[in-house]
C-alpha cells in the first residue's frame, strides 16, 4: 500500500497500462481482461489486474497532467515493482497528414513544463521511449490498415492555450501531436530502470478543429488497447 494506491503487495502486475481516465481503466478491465479484479479505488483512480491469455496485466488510471501521472508512476515503480509501463491515452494532432483515430507511438517527448528542468537543476533532459517497446509496438501495428505513426510528441502543461499559434514551432520541428503525460512517464521510468511507451490515439486535430465523437473515441481507443495488450503479452 502506498499513499495513493491501496493495492496489497502482489496485486499489481509487472506490466501496467496507464490510461488517464478512471472510466477508461474500467472499460479496459471489463472488455479486454480476463478475471479482472479492482485493486484501487482511492481518490477514484480506478486500478485493476487481470489476465491477457496466460499473462497478468494491470491497468491503473493516472489522472490528467504530468504531476498527477508522476504520482502514480512513482508509486507503481517504487512501491509495487512495476517493470513495464504503457500509457494508453489521447492526443491532439499538429501535423496535417495525421487523421482522427490514428495511433501514435511516442518516440520522445518534448515539453513546455518546468517539471523536468526542476529535476535536472535547470538543465534539459530528453525523455525517450524504451526502444524495445517502441520497436515491438511498431512491428505489431505494421499490418493495420493505418499503421501507427512513430515520432516525437509534445507533453504540455496547458490544455487551453491562449496563443492560437502555439503549435507551429513544435510542428516545424517534426512533433506529431500534443498530450499531457508522456515526458513525466519516460523520465521516471528511465530513473527506475523500467521500460515505458506511450501509445496514443488522435482524438482531435489542432489544425482543422476536427474532433471525435464519443462512439469514434471508443472505437479508436479499442484499437489502441488491443495493440497495447498485444505488446503487454509479449513482454510480460
Amino acid at each position: 500500500m502506498t499513499v495513493h494506491l491501496e493495492a496489497a503487495p502482489g496485486d499489481v502486475a509487472p506490466v501496467v497500462l496507464l490510461p488517464g481516465d478512471p472510466l477508461r481503466a474500467q472499460f479496459v478491465a471489463e472488455q479486454f481482461l480476463t478475471d479482472a479484479t479492482c485493486h484501487n479505488r482511492v481518490r477514484g483512480a480506478l486500478g485493476y489486474t487481470g489476465r491477457v491469455g496466460a499473462h497478468r496485466v494491470s491497468v491503473q488510471s493516472t489522472g490528467m497532467g504530468m504531476p498527477s501521472c508522476a504520482i502514480y508512476v512513482h508509486e507503481l515503480l517504487a512501491g509495487y515493482g512495476a517493470k513495464v509501463l504503457i500509457r494508453i491515452g489521447t492526443c491532439g494532432a499538429i501535423q496535417p497528414d495525421l487523421e482522427l483515430g490514428d495511433v501514435v507511438l511516442a518516440m520522445s517527448a518534448s515539453t513546455d513544463s518546468a517539471m523536468i528542468r526542476h529535476r535536472f537543476a535547470g538543465m534539459d533532459y530528453a525523455p525517450t521511449a524504451s526502444f524495445d517497446l517502441l520497436r515491438r509496438a511498431a512491428d505489431l501495428g505494421a499490418g493495420l490498415p493505418r499503421p501507427p505513426r512513430v515520432g516525437p510528441v509534445l507533453t504540455s502543461d496547458t490544455f487551453y492555450a491562449r496563443d492560437d499559434d502555439w503549435w507551429k514551432r513544435w510542428a516545424a520541428h517534426g512533433v506529431l501531436a500534443a498530450e499531457m503525460e508522456t515526458a513525466a512517464l519516460y523520465t521516471l521510468a528511465a530513473h527506475a530502470g523500467a521500460r515505458a511507451l506511450s501509445i496514443l490515439t488522435v482524438s482531435d486535430h489542432v489544425l482543422t478543429g476536427a474532433h471525435t465523437t464519443a462512439d469514434e473515441r471508443q472505437r479508436g481507443f479499442a484499437q489502441m488497447v488491443e495493440l497495447a495488450l498485444a505488446l503487454a503479452a509479449q513482454v510480460a
